[in-house]
């Protein structure tokens, strides 16, 4: 009688090769397991902040829910694949806690217009071990619980925004760092840099036709913003994050801009703040860690 209770409860704790109760023990969260599939699924709704669409109270379950789901692993025990729902000001410390666990972004967009607050989706993965993916989750929910509790409400700009009354950025230094010549307008600086692909009816595009690495300067050289985007490999995406994430450079997109080309491009848009010249330190040094 009790190995047939056993045995009835084992597909409770363990499905395959996915130990549930570890998983819900490390990540502190409860889930629900897809037979068919071989996946276990943990949800958190954002039921802490209410949120408008379209001037709707939309509730969590139309779409404002994070979730995360573990595969048993080809290369690793397992391997994880989520959707974080976050407001404007939570996404790049979760990013960077995504990064010191060891996990990476693969997107980042929104998925709705007129949102109050504004609400960004950011995809994660990784592979590793229960406990490693685990608690990098863990540690997720957790920033992004303390982010809000220390702000109830979502500001709407970083930090104390950005009025400078003008811009003087000078020019010269900045072409020293990226080696090239910037384009000058109304005190502020430009720098594109192209690549090419190949479109399906045999096209090469590049540079002009928007296959290109930008950064734009603006306000003074001691108090600058720089805003851009990186046109990056797959391989190349979680290097280049990681690099400006390091140096403080705030991500704000990450998607595509076109399809059927090759090779495969994904497009990322950055936006920081500081001098102009550690500033474009900053991008040069996330363009060095792209192939040529």
């Amino acid at each position: 009688m009790l190995m047939a209770a056993l045995l009835t409860l084992a597909p409770l704790l363990c499905f395959g090769a996915l130990d549930v109760t570890q998983i819900e023990s490390v990540t502190g969260l409860n889930g629900t397991f897809n037979e068919a599939e071989g996946v276990f699924k943990v949800t958190v709704p954002r039921n802490d902040l209410k949120v408008q669409v379209d001037g709707w109270e939309m509730p969590p379950f139309m779409g404002l829910t994070s979730w995360a789901a573990f595969l048993p692993g080809k290369n690793a025990e397992v391997m994880l694949m989520g959707d974080l729902v976050l407001f404007q000001d939570e996404v790049n410390p979760v990013m960077s806690a995504v990064f010191d666990g060891g996990m990476g972004v693969t997107a980042l967009h929104n998925h709705f217009f007129y949102d109050e607050p504004r609400v960004m989706f950011m995809h994660i993965s990784g592979e590793g071990s229960v406990d490693g993916l685990g608690t990098t989750l863990k540690n997720i929910f957790a920033r992004i619980k303390e982010i809000r509790s220390g702000m109830p409400t979502p500001p709407k700009v970083f930090g104390d925004g950005f009025a400078p009354g003008g811009s003087s950025i000078t020019v010269a230094p900045l072409e020293v760092i990226f080696g090239g010549k910037g384009m000058a307008q109304n005190g502020m600086a430009k720098f594109v840099f192209g690549r090419t692909s190949k479109m399906p009816c045999g096209c090469e595009v590049g540079k002009e036709m928007g296959v290109n690495t930008w950064a734009a300067f603006a306000g003074t050289d001691e108090n600058a913003v720089v805003d851009g985007d990186f046109c990056v490999l797959e391989t190349e995406l979680q290097p280049v994050l990681q690099t400006l994430r390091k140096d403080e450079i705030n991500i704000v997109a990450i998607h595509n801009h076109i399809v059927m080309e090759e090779p495969r491009y994904v497009f990322l848009h950055y936006w920081g703040r500081g001098k102009a010249v550690d500033l474009a330190n900053s991008v040069q040094s996330a363009m060095a860690t792209q192939s040529k």
